[in-house]
Protein backbone atom coordinates (compact mmCIF):
# COMPACT_ATOMS: atom_id res chain seq x y z
CA UNK A 1 0.00 0.00 0.00
CA UNK A 2 1.28 3.11 -1.29
CA UNK A 3 2.61 5.88 2.30
CA UNK A 4 3.35 2.84 4.13
CA UNK A 5 6.73 1.68 5.01
CA UNK A 6 7.16 -2.85 5.92
CA UNK A 7 9.77 -4.10 7.71
CA UNK A 8 11.83 -6.39 5.98
CA UNK A 9 11.93 -10.22 6.46
CA UNK A 10 8.34 -9.85 8.23
CA UNK A 11 5.61 -11.27 6.35
CA UNK A 12 1.82 -10.16 6.35
CA UNK A 13 -0.63 -12.31 8.77
CA UNK A 14 -2.93 -14.50 6.74
CA UNK A 15 -7.15 -14.65 7.88
CA UNK A 16 -7.40 -18.36 8.76
CA UNK A 17 -9.31 -20.53 11.55
CA UNK A 18 -7.04 -21.70 14.81
CA UNK A 19 -7.25 -25.28 15.39
CA UNK A 20 -6.30 -27.22 18.45
CA UNK A 21 -3.51 -29.87 19.07
CA UNK A 22 -6.34 -32.44 19.56
CA UNK A 23 -7.96 -31.85 16.84
CA UNK A 24 -8.24 -34.88 14.46
CA UNK A 25 -5.98 -34.39 11.29
CA UNK A 26 -7.72 -34.10 7.79
CA UNK A 27 -8.38 -37.56 6.38
CA UNK A 28 -8.53 -39.54 9.52
CA UNK A 29 -12.07 -38.47 10.79
CA UNK A 30 -14.42 -40.99 11.81
CA UNK A 31 -17.27 -42.54 10.46
CA UNK A 32 -20.81 -39.73 11.00
CA UNK A 33 -22.59 -42.39 12.83
CA UNK A 34 -19.86 -43.44 15.46
CA UNK A 35 -19.42 -39.67 16.16
CA UNK A 36 -23.48 -39.20 17.31
CA UNK A 37 -23.80 -42.57 18.76
CA UNK A 38 -20.78 -43.69 20.92
CA UNK A 39 -20.93 -47.14 21.93
CA UNK A 40 -19.50 -48.95 25.36
CA UNK A 41 -18.05 -52.51 25.18
CA UNK A 42 -20.83 -53.36 26.99
CA UNK A 43 -23.57 -53.01 24.98
CA UNK A 44 -26.15 -55.26 23.31
CA UNK A 45 -24.94 -56.58 19.60
CA UNK A 46 -27.13 -56.07 17.52
CA UNK A 47 -29.97 -58.63 16.65
CA UNK A 48 -30.10 -59.40 20.41
CA UNK A 49 -33.05 -57.99 22.37
CA UNK A 50 -33.41 -58.06 26.29
CA UNK A 51 -36.83 -57.62 28.21
CA UNK A 52 -37.46 -54.62 29.99
CA UNK A 53 -37.03 -54.43 33.79
CA UNK A 54 -39.95 -53.80 35.61
CA UNK A 55 -39.73 -50.65 38.53
CA UNK A 56 -38.50 -51.19 41.26
CA UNK A 57 -41.39 -52.46 44.27
CA UNK A 58 -41.19 -50.36 47.21
CA UNK A 59 -42.10 -52.27 50.59
CA UNK A 60 -43.36 -48.95 51.87
CA UNK A 61 -46.79 -47.83 51.54
CA UNK A 62 -47.44 -45.33 49.09
CA UNK A 63 -48.15 -41.22 51.00
CA UNK A 64 -51.38 -41.30 49.28
CA UNK A 65 -52.59 -44.52 50.75
CA UNK A 66 -53.33 -48.35 49.48
CA UNK A 67 -56.29 -48.17 46.83
CA UNK A 68 -59.23 -49.58 47.31
CA UNK A 69 -60.11 -52.74 45.42
CA UNK A 70 -62.51 -52.26 43.04
CA UNK A 71 -64.94 -54.44 44.69
CA UNK A 72 -64.54 -53.28 47.84
CA UNK A 73 -65.50 -49.56 46.37
CA UNK A 74 -69.38 -51.34 45.70
CA UNK A 75 -69.38 -53.30 48.77
CA UNK A 76 -71.98 -51.72 51.35
CA UNK A 77 -70.54 -49.93 54.22
CA UNK A 78 -70.45 -52.67 56.59
CA UNK A 79 -68.45 -55.14 54.53
CA UNK A 80 -65.99 -52.36 53.55
CA UNK A 81 -65.38 -51.15 56.63
CA UNK A 82 -65.86 -54.80 58.58
CA UNK A 83 -62.23 -55.24 55.94
CA UNK A 84 -60.39 -52.51 57.59
CA UNK A 85 -61.32 -53.33 61.06
CA UNK A 86 -59.23 -56.32 60.97
CA UNK A 87 -56.09 -54.41 58.82
CA UNK A 88 -53.30 -52.49 60.48
CA UNK A 89 -53.36 -49.01 59.96
CA UNK A 90 -50.04 -48.88 57.64
CA UNK A 91 -52.50 -51.14 55.01
CA UNK A 92 -55.52 -49.85 54.99
CA UNK A 93 -56.66 -48.28 51.67
CA UNK A 94 -57.42 -44.95 51.32
CA UNK A 95 -60.64 -43.59 51.78
CA UNK A 96 -63.29 -42.37 49.70
CA UNK A 97 -63.81 -38.67 50.71
CA UNK A 98 -67.23 -37.43 50.97
CA UNK A 99 -67.00 -34.41 48.33
CA UNK A 100 -67.66 -31.02 50.34
CA UNK A 101 -69.45 -27.90 48.47
CA UNK A 102 -67.81 -24.52 47.69
CA UNK A 103 -69.44 -22.96 50.76
CA UNK A 104 -68.93 -25.60 53.25
CA UNK A 105 -66.41 -24.79 56.32
CA UNK A 106 -63.55 -27.00 56.44
CA UNK A 107 -64.26 -30.58 58.73
CA UNK A 108 -63.60 -29.96 62.21
CA UNK A 109 -61.77 -33.18 63.66
CA UNK A 110 -63.00 -32.72 67.26
CA UNK A 111 -66.74 -32.69 66.37
CA UNK A 112 -66.14 -35.83 63.91
CA UNK A 113 -64.49 -37.70 67.05
CA UNK A 114 -67.26 -36.84 69.36
CA UNK A 115 -70.18 -37.48 66.32
CA UNK A 116 -68.06 -41.42 66.05
CA UNK A 117 -67.97 -41.92 69.82
CA UNK A 118 -71.89 -40.67 70.15
CA UNK A 119 -72.96 -43.45 67.59
CA UNK A 120 -70.92 -45.90 68.27
CA UNK A 121 -72.43 -45.57 72.31
CA UNK A 122 -75.75 -46.32 71.09
CA UNK A 123 -74.69 -49.16 69.48
CA UNK A 124 -72.91 -50.61 71.97
CA UNK A 125 -75.52 -49.85 74.73
CA UNK A 126 -78.08 -51.25 72.39
CA UNK A 127 -76.16 -54.45 72.36
CA UNK A 128 -74.72 -54.68 69.48
CA UNK A 129 -71.46 -56.50 68.67
CA UNK A 130 -67.85 -55.20 69.74
CA UNK A 131 -66.88 -55.66 65.75
CA UNK A 132 -69.76 -53.92 64.53
CA UNK A 133 -69.90 -51.46 67.04
CA UNK A 134 -66.18 -50.62 65.29
CA UNK A 135 -67.17 -51.22 61.99
CA UNK A 136 -69.73 -48.34 62.36
CA UNK A 137 -67.53 -46.37 63.78
CA UNK A 138 -64.67 -46.38 61.16
CA UNK A 139 -67.57 -45.98 58.54
CA UNK A 140 -68.22 -42.55 60.31
CA UNK A 141 -64.56 -41.25 60.51
CA UNK A 142 -63.63 -42.42 57.06
CA UNK A 143 -67.18 -40.64 55.64
CA UNK A 144 -65.42 -37.63 56.76
CA UNK A 145 -61.61 -37.82 55.94
CA UNK A 146 -60.24 -39.11 58.83
CA UNK A 147 -58.27 -42.31 57.45
CA UNK A 148 -55.51 -42.50 60.06
CA UNK A 149 -58.31 -43.37 62.46
CA UNK A 150 -57.92 -45.93 65.95
CA UNK A 151 -61.02 -47.25 67.26
CA UNK A 152 -61.28 -49.25 70.41
CA UNK A 153 -64.19 -50.36 71.84
CA UNK A 154 -64.51 -52.61 75.32
CA UNK A 155 -67.44 -53.20 77.69
CA UNK A 156 -67.93 -50.30 78.77
CA UNK A 157 -65.75 -47.75 77.64
CA UNK A 158 -65.16 -46.73 73.32
CA UNK A 159 -62.42 -44.59 72.80
CA UNK A 160 -60.94 -42.78 68.73
CA UNK A 161 -57.69 -41.56 68.06
CA UNK A 162 -56.77 -39.77 65.38
CA UNK A 163 -53.34 -38.77 64.13
CA UNK A 164 -53.27 -36.77 60.65
CA UNK A 165 -49.61 -37.17 59.93
CA UNK A 166 -46.98 -38.99 61.68
CA UNK A 167 -44.90 -35.37 62.86
CA UNK A 168 -48.69 -33.94 64.01
CA UNK A 169 -50.41 -34.80 67.47
CA UNK A 170 -52.64 -37.10 68.04
CA UNK A 171 -56.32 -36.02 68.95
CA UNK A 172 -57.99 -38.96 71.35
CA UNK A 173 -61.68 -39.02 72.43
CA UNK A 174 -63.22 -41.71 75.18
CA UNK A 175 -66.66 -41.99 76.24
CA UNK A 176 -68.25 -44.54 79.08
CA UNK A 177 -71.12 -46.60 78.65
CA UNK A 178 -73.01 -46.58 82.09
CA UNK A 179 -76.48 -47.51 81.27
CA UNK A 180 -77.98 -50.07 78.98
CA UNK A 181 -81.07 -50.41 77.22
CA UNK A 182 -82.95 -53.04 74.53
CA UNK A 183 -84.52 -50.55 71.69
CA UNK A 184 -83.67 -52.27 68.31
CA UNK A 185 -86.13 -49.15 66.93
CA UNK A 186 -83.14 -47.38 67.64
CA UNK A 187 -80.42 -49.23 66.72
CA UNK A 188 -82.04 -49.28 63.11
CA UNK A 189 -82.74 -45.64 63.13
CA UNK A 190 -78.26 -45.30 63.99
CA UNK A 191 -77.35 -47.93 61.19
CA UNK A 192 -79.49 -45.54 58.75
CA UNK A 193 -77.52 -42.55 60.06
CA UNK A 194 -74.59 -44.56 59.51
CA UNK A 195 -75.35 -45.74 55.85
CA UNK A 196 -76.61 -42.46 55.11
CA UNK A 197 -73.30 -40.97 56.43
CA UNK A 198 -70.76 -43.43 54.22
CA UNK A 199 -73.04 -42.57 51.29
CA UNK A 200 -71.97 -38.83 51.45
CA UNK A 201 -75.83 -38.29 52.03
CA UNK A 202 -75.61 -35.69 55.41
CA UNK A 203 -73.30 -33.39 56.63
CA UNK A 204 -71.81 -33.04 60.03
CA UNK A 205 -74.31 -30.62 61.21
CA UNK A 206 -77.14 -32.46 59.53
CA UNK A 207 -75.51 -35.85 61.31
CA UNK A 208 -75.83 -34.31 64.71
CA UNK A 209 -79.12 -33.18 64.32
CA UNK A 210 -80.48 -36.52 63.29
CA UNK A 211 -78.56 -37.92 66.40
CA UNK A 212 -80.24 -35.73 68.24
CA UNK A 213 -84.16 -37.02 67.00
CA UNK A 214 -83.10 -40.45 67.84
CA UNK A 215 -81.77 -39.70 71.34
CA UNK A 216 -85.09 -38.30 72.03
CA UNK A 217 -87.62 -40.68 70.23
CA UNK A 218 -89.92 -42.66 72.30
CA UNK A 219 -89.92 -46.43 72.68
CA UNK A 220 -92.41 -47.73 70.10
CA UNK A 221 -94.06 -50.02 73.02
CA UNK A 222 -95.68 -48.81 76.68
CA UNK A 223 -94.75 -50.63 80.19
CA UNK A 224 -98.09 -52.56 80.17
CA UNK A 225 -97.55 -54.09 77.09
CA UNK A 226 -93.83 -55.23 77.13
CA UNK A 227 -95.48 -56.77 80.68
CA UNK A 228 -98.08 -58.11 78.50
CA UNK A 229 -95.57 -59.94 76.00
CA UNK A 230 -93.28 -61.34 78.30
CA UNK A 231 -97.01 -62.82 80.13
CA UNK A 232 -97.85 -64.40 76.48
CA UNK A 233 -93.78 -64.97 75.84
CA UNK A 234 -94.35 -67.69 79.43
CA UNK A 235 -97.34 -69.01 78.01
CA UNK A 236 -96.04 -70.02 74.60
CA UNK A 237 -93.03 -71.56 76.07
CA UNK A 238 -95.14 -73.58 78.49
CA UNK A 239 -96.87 -75.00 75.54
CA UNK A 240 -93.54 -75.75 73.95
CA UNK A 241 -92.88 -78.36 76.71
CA UNK A 242 -96.41 -80.07 77.48
CA UNK A 243 -98.41 -77.12 78.81
CA UNK A 244 -102.22 -76.81 78.56
CA UNK A 245 -104.44 -74.15 78.35
CA UNK A 246 -104.81 -73.27 81.87
CA UNK A 247 -101.24 -73.44 82.13
CA UNK A 248 -100.75 -70.97 79.57
CA UNK A 249 -102.78 -68.46 81.74
CA UNK A 250 -101.54 -69.20 85.09
CA UNK A 251 -97.58 -69.20 83.44
CA UNK A 252 -98.62 -65.61 81.71
CA UNK A 253 -99.57 -64.74 84.94
CA UNK A 254 -96.31 -65.44 86.68
CA UNK A 255 -94.41 -63.96 84.12
CA UNK A 256 -96.67 -60.61 84.20
CA UNK A 257 -96.30 -60.46 88.06
CA UNK A 258 -92.62 -61.07 87.82
CA UNK A 259 -92.01 -58.31 85.32
CA UNK A 260 -93.92 -55.70 87.28
CA UNK A 261 -91.61 -56.62 90.36
CA UNK A 262 -88.87 -55.94 88.31
CA UNK A 263 -90.16 -52.67 86.67
CA UNK A 264 -90.74 -51.94 90.91
CA UNK A 265 -86.99 -52.77 91.66
CA UNK A 266 -86.20 -51.24 88.33
CA UNK A 267 -87.57 -47.72 89.58
CA UNK A 268 -86.67 -47.71 93.34
CA UNK A 269 -82.85 -48.33 91.99
CA UNK A 270 -82.57 -51.47 92.75
CA UNK A 271 -79.53 -53.28 90.57
CA UNK A 272 -80.27 -55.67 87.97
CA UNK A 273 -79.14 -58.79 89.84
CA UNK A 274 -81.84 -58.17 92.31
CA UNK A 275 -84.33 -57.47 89.33
CA UNK A 276 -83.52 -60.93 88.39
CA UNK A 277 -84.29 -62.49 91.37
CA UNK A 278 -87.66 -60.94 92.13
CA UNK A 279 -88.97 -61.57 88.21
CA UNK A 280 -87.88 -65.28 88.47
CA UNK A 281 -89.51 -66.10 91.93
CA UNK A 282 -92.97 -65.03 90.70
CA UNK A 283 -93.90 -67.61 87.94
CA UNK A 284 -91.39 -70.29 90.77
CA UNK A 285 -94.00 -69.33 93.21
CA UNK A 286 -97.23 -69.55 90.85
CA UNK A 287 -96.00 -73.50 89.82
CA UNK A 288 -95.10 -74.04 93.32
CA UNK A 289 -98.66 -73.06 94.54
CA UNK A 290 -100.48 -75.21 91.60
CA UNK A 291 -97.95 -78.25 92.81
CA UNK A 292 -99.58 -77.75 96.50
CA UNK A 293 -103.25 -77.38 95.19
CA UNK A 294 -103.01 -80.55 92.81
CA UNK A 295 -100.57 -83.16 93.91
CA UNK A 296 -101.26 -85.69 91.11
CA UNK A 297 -99.01 -86.51 88.70
CA UNK A 298 -100.63 -84.64 85.85
CA UNK A 299 -100.75 -81.15 87.69
CA UNK A 300 -97.25 -81.78 88.49
CA UNK A 301 -96.53 -81.49 84.95
CA UNK A 302 -98.59 -78.47 84.47
CA UNK A 303 -96.30 -76.82 87.61
CA UNK A 304 -93.27 -77.77 85.94
CA UNK A 305 -94.31 -76.33 82.64
CA UNK A 306 -95.78 -73.18 83.97
CA UNK A 307 -91.87 -72.63 85.77
CA UNK A 308 -90.16 -73.60 82.67
CA UNK A 309 -92.44 -70.78 80.83
CA UNK A 310 -91.42 -68.04 83.41
CA UNK A 311 -87.80 -68.92 82.80
CA UNK A 312 -87.87 -67.89 78.58
CA UNK A 313 -88.26 -64.72 79.36
CA UNK A 314 -85.68 -64.41 81.84
CA UNK A 315 -82.66 -66.37 80.42
CA UNK A 316 -80.31 -63.82 78.82
CA UNK A 317 -79.85 -65.10 74.94
CA UNK A 318 -79.29 -62.05 73.77
CA UNK A 319 -75.93 -60.61 76.53
CA UNK A 320 -75.14 -64.27 75.77
CA UNK A 321 -74.67 -64.72 71.40
CA UNK A 322 -72.95 -61.25 72.07
CA UNK A 323 -70.63 -62.63 74.09
CA UNK A 324 -69.78 -65.15 72.21
CA UNK A 325 -69.62 -63.23 69.31
CA UNK A 326 -67.14 -60.81 70.42
CA UNK A 327 -65.02 -63.94 71.22
CA UNK A 328 -65.22 -65.66 68.27
CA UNK A 329 -64.07 -62.65 66.30
CA UNK A 330 -60.88 -61.29 68.61
CA UNK A 331 -62.25 -58.91 71.49
CA UNK A 332 -61.57 -61.56 74.48
CA UNK A 333 -62.31 -58.48 77.05
CA UNK A 334 -65.24 -57.36 75.88
CA UNK A 335 -66.47 -61.29 75.45
CA UNK A 336 -65.05 -62.19 78.75
CA UNK A 337 -67.28 -58.80 80.25
CA UNK A 338 -70.42 -59.82 78.21
CA UNK A 339 -70.08 -63.46 79.54
CA UNK A 340 -69.17 -62.43 83.15
CA UNK A 341 -72.45 -60.40 82.56
CA UNK A 342 -74.37 -63.24 81.46
CA UNK A 343 -73.40 -65.02 84.54
CA UNK A 344 -74.65 -62.83 87.26
CA UNK A 345 -77.97 -62.47 85.32
CA UNK A 346 -78.08 -66.21 85.49
CA UNK A 347 -77.25 -66.39 89.15
CA UNK A 348 -79.60 -64.07 89.94
CA UNK A 349 -82.45 -66.32 87.97
CA UNK A 350 -81.15 -69.64 90.11
CA UNK A 351 -81.28 -67.56 93.51
CA UNK A 352 -84.81 -66.38 92.80
CA UNK A 353 -86.26 -69.91 91.60
CA UNK A 354 -84.08 -72.27 93.91
CA UNK A 355 -85.24 -70.51 96.93
CA UNK A 356 -89.01 -70.58 96.18
CA UNK A 357 -88.15 -74.79 95.08
CA UNK A 358 -86.89 -74.88 98.18
CA UNK A 359 -89.20 -73.46 100.33
CA UNK A 360 -91.54 -75.83 98.76
CA UNK A 361 -89.71 -79.07 99.16
CA UNK A 362 -89.21 -78.32 102.36
CA UNK A 363 -92.95 -77.48 102.60
CA UNK A 364 -94.04 -80.92 101.66
CA UNK A 365 -94.57 -80.04 97.70
CA UNK A 366 -93.76 -82.99 95.40
CA UNK A 367 -91.94 -81.79 91.99
CA UNK A 368 -90.57 -84.52 90.05
CA UNK A 369 -88.07 -83.76 87.55
CA UNK A 370 -88.81 -86.30 85.18
CA UNK A 371 -92.84 -84.74 84.59
CA UNK A 372 -91.92 -82.92 81.49
CA UNK A 373 -93.63 -83.99 78.64
CA UNK A 374 -91.61 -84.02 75.61
CA UNK A 375 -94.33 -85.60 73.25
CA UNK A 376 -94.56 -83.91 70.00
CA UNK A 377 -97.36 -81.85 69.23
CA UNK A 378 -95.90 -80.44 65.67
CA UNK A 379 -98.69 -77.87 64.99
CA UNK A 380 -99.43 -76.55 68.35
CA UNK A 381 -95.83 -76.10 69.20
CA UNK A 382 -95.13 -74.62 65.64
CA UNK A 383 -97.83 -71.83 66.39
CA UNK A 384 -96.75 -71.56 69.97
CA UNK A 385 -92.93 -70.94 68.78
CA UNK A 386 -94.22 -68.46 66.33
CA UNK A 387 -95.77 -66.50 69.05
CA UNK A 388 -92.74 -66.82 71.33
CA UNK A 389 -90.76 -65.12 68.76
CA UNK A 390 -93.76 -62.29 67.79
CA UNK A 391 -93.59 -61.89 71.76
CA UNK A 392 -89.69 -61.46 71.81
CA UNK A 393 -90.17 -58.66 68.88
CA UNK A 394 -92.41 -56.56 71.35
CA UNK A 395 -89.64 -56.80 74.51
CA UNK A 396 -86.68 -55.77 72.22
CA UNK A 397 -89.01 -52.72 71.08
CA UNK A 398 -88.41 -53.78 67.54
CA UNK A 399 -89.51 -51.50 64.48
CA UNK A 400 -92.80 -53.00 63.01
CA UNK A 401 -91.27 -54.16 59.65
CA UNK A 402 -88.83 -56.39 61.22
CA UNK A 403 -91.57 -58.30 63.27
CA UNK A 404 -92.89 -60.46 60.67
CA UNK A 405 -89.88 -61.47 59.17
CA UNK A 406 -87.97 -62.34 62.70
CA UNK A 407 -91.49 -64.29 64.07
CA UNK A 408 -90.92 -66.56 60.98
CA UNK A 409 -86.92 -67.13 61.10
CA UNK A 410 -88.15 -68.31 64.75
CA UNK A 411 -90.70 -70.87 63.37
CA UNK A 412 -87.93 -72.05 60.73
CA UNK A 413 -85.76 -72.40 63.68
CA UNK A 414 -87.82 -74.43 65.74
CA UNK A 415 -88.62 -76.80 62.79
CA UNK A 416 -85.21 -77.03 61.98
CA UNK A 417 -85.05 -78.40 65.43
CA UNK A 418 -88.33 -80.40 65.37
CA UNK A 419 -87.21 -82.29 62.71
CA UNK A 420 -83.99 -83.33 63.60
CA UNK A 421 -84.61 -83.86 67.16
CA UNK A 422 -87.92 -85.15 67.24
CA UNK A 423 -88.16 -86.73 64.01
CA UNK A 424 -84.71 -87.78 63.21
CA UNK A 425 -83.90 -88.14 66.97
CA UNK A 426 -80.78 -86.60 66.25
CA UNK A 427 -78.89 -84.99 70.07
CA UNK A 428 -80.46 -81.81 71.02
CA UNK A 429 -76.73 -80.25 70.35
CA UNK A 430 -76.83 -80.99 66.74
CA UNK A 431 -80.26 -79.96 66.36
CA UNK A 432 -80.22 -76.44 68.11
CA UNK A 433 -76.71 -75.48 66.76
CA UNK A 434 -78.00 -76.68 62.86
CA UNK A 435 -81.59 -74.19 64.03
CA UNK A 436 -79.35 -71.80 65.32
CA UNK A 437 -77.25 -71.32 62.45
CA UNK A 438 -79.87 -70.70 59.92
CA UNK A 439 -81.39 -68.13 62.22
CA UNK A 440 -77.47 -66.47 61.61
CA UNK A 441 -77.60 -67.09 58.19
CA UNK A 442 -81.19 -66.01 57.39
CA UNK A 443 -80.80 -63.16 59.99
CA UNK A 444 -77.44 -61.85 58.07
CA UNK A 445 -79.16 -62.06 54.73
CA UNK A 446 -81.96 -59.90 55.73
CA UNK A 447 -79.58 -57.20 57.30
CA UNK A 448 -77.67 -56.99 54.07
CA UNK A 449 -81.23 -56.91 52.18
CA UNK A 450 -82.17 -54.14 54.15
CA UNK A 451 -78.76 -52.77 55.24
CA UNK A 452 -79.42 -52.73 59.46
CA UNK A 453 -78.33 -54.64 62.09
CA UNK A 454 -79.02 -58.76 62.01
CA UNK A 455 -79.77 -58.19 66.15
CA UNK A 456 -83.61 -57.92 65.60
CA UNK A 457 -83.88 -60.97 62.89
CA UNK A 458 -81.91 -63.55 65.06
CA UNK A 459 -82.35 -62.42 68.55
CA UNK A 460 -85.89 -63.04 68.72
CA UNK A 461 -85.70 -66.02 66.54
CA UNK A 462 -83.42 -68.00 68.63
CA UNK A 463 -86.01 -67.13 71.72
CA UNK A 464 -87.66 -71.00 71.08
CA UNK A 465 -84.13 -72.75 71.53
CA UNK A 466 -83.60 -71.50 74.92
CA UNK A 467 -82.73 -74.23 77.24
CA UNK A 468 -85.47 -73.31 79.88
CA UNK A 469 -86.58 -76.84 80.68
CA UNK A 470 -82.58 -77.63 81.27
CA UNK A 471 -82.54 -74.83 83.86
CA UNK A 472 -85.55 -75.51 85.49
CA UNK A 473 -84.73 -79.90 85.84
CA UNK A 474 -80.97 -78.12 87.33
CA UNK A 475 -82.28 -76.14 90.12
CA UNK A 476 -85.18 -78.31 90.95
CA UNK A 477 -82.06 -80.92 91.35
CA UNK A 478 -79.92 -78.78 93.85
CA UNK A 479 -83.33 -78.11 95.74
CA UNK A 480 -84.09 -81.73 96.19
CA UNK A 481 -80.42 -82.46 96.77
CA UNK A 482 -79.54 -84.07 94.25
CA UNK A 483 -76.34 -82.38 93.11
CA UNK A 484 -75.04 -84.55 90.38
CA UNK A 485 -78.32 -84.22 88.66
CA UNK A 486 -78.40 -80.66 88.90
CA UNK A 487 -74.91 -79.89 87.53
CA UNK A 488 -75.69 -82.36 84.64
CA UNK A 489 -78.82 -80.50 83.63
CA UNK A 490 -77.16 -76.82 84.44
CA UNK A 491 -74.24 -78.16 81.90
CA UNK A 492 -76.56 -79.13 79.83
CA UNK A 493 -77.93 -75.67 79.51
CA UNK A 494 -74.70 -74.29 78.99
CA UNK A 495 -74.23 -76.42 76.33
CA UNK A 496 -76.86 -75.50 74.60
CA UNK A 497 -76.68 -72.20 75.05
CA UNK A 498 -73.05 -72.12 73.77
CA UNK A 499 -74.61 -74.12 70.66
CA UNK A 500 -77.49 -71.07 69.95
CA UNK A 501 -74.31 -68.49 69.96
CA UNK A 502 -71.65 -70.56 68.30
CA UNK A 503 -74.26 -71.69 65.51
CA UNK A 504 -75.95 -68.14 65.10
CA UNK A 505 -72.24 -66.90 64.87
CA UNK A 506 -71.51 -69.41 62.06
CA UNK A 507 -74.33 -68.63 60.23
CA UNK A 508 -73.62 -64.83 60.11
CA UNK A 509 -69.96 -65.83 58.91
CA UNK A 510 -71.36 -68.62 56.14
CA UNK A 511 -73.21 -64.89 54.82
CA UNK A 512 -70.61 -63.04 54.28
CA UNK A 513 -68.70 -65.64 53.34
CA UNK A 514 -70.11 -66.82 49.90
CA UNK A 515 -72.47 -63.39 49.49
CA UNK A 516 -70.69 -61.30 46.12
CA UNK A 517 -70.30 -57.89 46.08
CA UNK A 518 -71.17 -56.16 42.41
CA UNK A 519 -68.39 -55.92 40.41
CA UNK A 520 -65.98 -58.51 42.22
CA UNK A 521 -65.75 -61.58 40.82
CA UNK A 522 -64.94 -63.27 44.20
CA UNK A 523 -67.10 -63.14 47.83
CA UNK A 524 -66.11 -60.18 49.68
CA UNK A 525 -63.49 -61.98 52.74
CA UNK A 526 -61.94 -60.65 55.30
CA UNK A 527 -58.51 -60.82 57.25
CA UNK A 528 -57.92 -62.35 59.96
CA UNK A 529 -55.59 -63.32 62.53
CA UNK A 530 -53.61 -66.23 62.00
CA UNK A 531 -51.09 -67.55 64.87
CA UNK A 532 -48.71 -70.54 65.05
CA UNK A 533 -50.38 -73.52 66.20
CA UNK A 534 -50.06 -73.74 70.75
CA UNK A 535 -48.60 -70.77 70.77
Amino acid sequence: MAGESRRPGVEEPVDQETTSGFAIPEGLAAPAAEQEHPTSEFAVPEGLTVAPRPAPRSEFTPAQGIPAPAGLRNAPWQDRMRSLVRLPLAERPAPERVPQGEDEAPISVPRVLDLTLRIGELLLAGGEGAEDVEAAMFGVAHAYGLDRSEVTVTFTLISVTHQPSLVDPPVSLSRTVRRRGTDYTRLAAVFRLVDDISSGEVTLEEAYGRLATIRRNRHPFTKWQLTLASGLLAGAASTLVGGHWQVFLLAAVGAMLGDRLAWLAAGRGVPEFYQFVAAAMAPAMVGVLWAAVHPSGADERQAAAMITGGLFALIPGRALVAGVQDGLTGYYLTASARLLEVVYLSVGIVCGVLAVLYVGETSGVSLDPDVLDRATRPTLQLGAALLLSLTFCVLLQQARPSVIPATLNGGVAWLIYGAMHDTARLSPFAATAVGAGMVGLFGQLLARYRSTSSLPYVTAAIGPLLPGSAVYLGLLGFAQGNVDAGIQNLLTAVTLALAIAIGVNLGGEMARLFIRIPGQAAPLGRRGAKRTRGF
